[in-house]
């Protein structure tokens, strides 16, 4: 997790009935836009399939938001505390399926519903890695959060040497804010740097505005 005293640090203060259609609208979703052929909200019953994309060391070795040590049980109990994150409406765990119905990637959002905010984690299997299918399905993901989830702000976090991450989000517009701590649920900390972009923003660099 992040220190989320820290972020979002563009704070747009929802109204009640905007906080509560965000909040609505997460305990809905079932599904988000993708490049893959289809997504679904992860289930308890995909720990196995799950648990197995995870493991290379390609995939979970930037993302700090996974849990520690990394095995089956520890990915199911993943899966649960987002289950009970939709019910909250204030987080959402997706999985992205190819044609083979073999896991392709998976996306973890975090919402902040009285700030209308979220931030988006996730990662695609090694093989889409490295390609503009990555920077397409960064765009549809931010497209979908403003679009279908209503949200004001997406707050970003990585690695000071995930340069990946680091181009993708200067390449989409994201504006860098500083830095914050980034916890592990063992209580491990590291520093991570912090992007940002308003609906504003978003819309016009996509013609939207």
């Amino acid at each position: 997790m992040t220190d989320e005293s820290k972020i979002p640090v563009t704070r747009i203060a929802a109204t009640a009935t905007k906080a509560d259609s965000i909040r609505n609208t997460v305990r809905a979703a079932s599904t988000i836009a993708t490049e893959n052929h289809h997504s679904r909200i992860a289930k308890a019953d995909d720990a196995k399939a799950f648990h197995a994309f995870l493991s290379d060391p390609q995939v979970h070795a930037p993302i700090y938001t996974l849990p520690r040590p990394l095995t089956v049980e520890t990915v199911r109990a993943f899966v649960e505390d987002h289950r009970k994150q939709r019910e909250d409406g204030t987080g959402l765990l997706f999985l992205n399926f190819d044609v083979e119905d073999r896991i392709g990637g998976y996306i973890d959002i975090q919402i902040w519903p009285s700030w209308a905010a979220g931030e988006l984690g996730g990662a695609v299997h090694p093989e889409r890695q490295g390609k503009r299918r990555g920077l397409r399905g960064a765009e549809m993901s931010f497209d979908w959060m403003f679009d279908v989830l209503g949200l004001e702000v997406i707050c970003e976090t990585a690695a000071p040497d995930n340069e990946r991450t680091a181009h993708l989000l200067d390449r989409l517009g994201f504006r860098r804010m500083g830095k914050t701590i980034s916890y592990r649920a063992d209580g491990t900390a590291r520093p991570s740097l912090i992007w940002e972009v308003t609906r504003p923003e978003w819309k016009l660099r996509s013609g939207c505005a």
